[in-house]
């Protein structure tokens, strides 16, 4: 269904029908949007890979400049070795267990990326599948411990963004790629057919991050297709009789505020959600800030989501206060923090930032981490809640949610604070 068709249809519906403009959630959910908080964690670098979150797997091409993501590196593995090495990977990055552990902390979703290759793979990609029967278990994992399931198709044909953590690192092609946006709504139809009954799975992500600041990306293209994502997603959940699953946009760099009025409960749809991220690291005025400016910058953020007029999360955000980790800029490139990224200034030492885990890092970056992580936590539930972003990486402390906690780090329960009342 397209732009102004959707539209033209919506309109007509609601005349006809009365659609309330509130709640927001019609059909009922699993999950009550309209009076529940998200609290959550990203499944990231699992069944999309990102160097700086297992670099192992990259570090036997650690001589070939070229291996810097996913789609390389299947590349240069071959068909056989990839098949493998990836399915190994699946079978043992994300376990029952790590769904018993984020349960336990009082958490109640997960958002677990995917590509596109994984769901509706394309002639010519040297990706390799079999990632959806892991993909059956996780959701089955959710459900037996109570958590609700984000399906975030991360990456799209010609990448959204250029990013490593789209596929394919390199240009922002998808528009030319995909120009009526067929194949990627092919994979939104696909997740929406194979979980729609499933009461674990409450929300299907329509694309992450599409770059649409640097010009090669059209916002309006993204905004007709998420229209269109609507669609598919409603056509599905009418076919199969189920409730209406919730459909998230990402902000695509533009912020919150651009996106009010659009998709909001009197345009004719129901249930989406909007998902920012919001990281303080990736400028060198950012990396440059003292931690009290990381924590008053945190703070300023809670006005403007409390002002969206749809449901909205911070689907992604850290207790770092560096780009220190591994390879976070890209395989191969430097930090800024360092001055070893092109063009930086050097701020600090990443000594103990970039390998390791949370004990091994310095008394009063485990304060500042504190401080942050329980200053976002106030800030980020000022509308619907917040996503952590990642569970488990292999050398990013500041990252490592699993470790944070077990550090003492992270809050236990989420309500507890050393630092309280920051925000007021």
């Amino acid at each position: 269904m397209h732009y102004q068709s959707l539209l033209a249809a919506s309109a007509l519906l609601a005349t006809s029908i009365a659609i309330p403009l509130e709640p927001r959630q019609s059909p009922a959910l699993s999950f009550d949007y309209d009076s529940q908080k998200v609290y959550g964690v990203n499944l990231g670098g699992w069944f999309v890979l990102e160097p700086w979150i297992t670099p192992s797997l990259f570090q036997q091409f650690s001589n070939d400049p070229s291996v810097v993501d996913e789609y390389t590196l299947s590349a240069a593995l071959g068909q056989s070795q990839a098949q493998s090495q990836l399915s190994a990977h699946w079978n043992s990055w994300i376990t029952e267990d790590d769904f018993r552990q984020i349960a336990a902390m009082g958490l109640n979703h997960v958002r677990i990326p995917i590509g596109y290759w994984a769901i509706s793979p394309q002639s010519g990609d040297p990706y390799v599948q079999g990632q959806l029967n892991v993909l059956d278990k996780a959701v089955g994992w959710a459900d037996t411990y109570g958590l609700k399931v984000m399906l975030d198709l991360h990456g799209v044909p010609g990448s959204q963004n250029g990013f490593d953590n789209s596929g394919h690192r390199g240009s922002n092609n998808w528009q030319n790629t995909d120009p009526s946006d067929s194949l990627a709504k092919a994979s939104i139809t696909a997740l929406a057919e194979r979980y729609a009954a499933n009461s674990a799975v409450t929300m299907i992500q329509a694309v992450n991050e599409p770059l649409t600041t640097n010009g090669q990306l059209d916002v309006n293209f993204v905004k007709k297709y998420y229209y269109d994502a609507w669609g598919s997603i409603r056509q599905v959940n009418g076919q199969q009789n189920t409730a209406h699953t919730v459909l998230a946009i990402h902000d695509g760099f533009q912020g919150v505020p651009f996106w009010n009025g659009f998709m909001n409960s009197g345009s004719g749809t129901d249930n989406v959600l909007l998902d920012t991220h919001i990281y303080q690291i990736f400028t060198d005025q950012q990396v440059s800030m003292t931690p009290a400016q990381h924590v008053q910058t945190a703070c300023g953020q809670a006005s403007m989501l409390a002002a969206s007029d749809k449901w909205t999360v911070v689907g992604e955000w850290t207790g770092a206060q560096t780009d220190c980790a591994l390879w976070l800029n890209g395989l191969g490139v430097g930090a800024r923090y360092d001055g070893s990224f092109s063009g930086s200034s050097y701020v600090g030492s990443c000594d103990g930032k970039r390998t390791g885990t949370v004990e091994g890092l310095s008394s009063d970056d485990k304060k500042n981490l504190r401080s942050l992580i329980e200053a976002q936590l106030d800030a980020y539930s000022a509308h619907t809640g917040w996503i952590f972003w990642t569970w488990k990486n292999e050398a990013a402390p500041e990252w490592h949610l699993q470790n944070l906690t077990a550090a003492g780090i992270f809050p236990q329960p989420l309500s507890d604070r050393q630092y309280p009342g920051q925000c007021s």
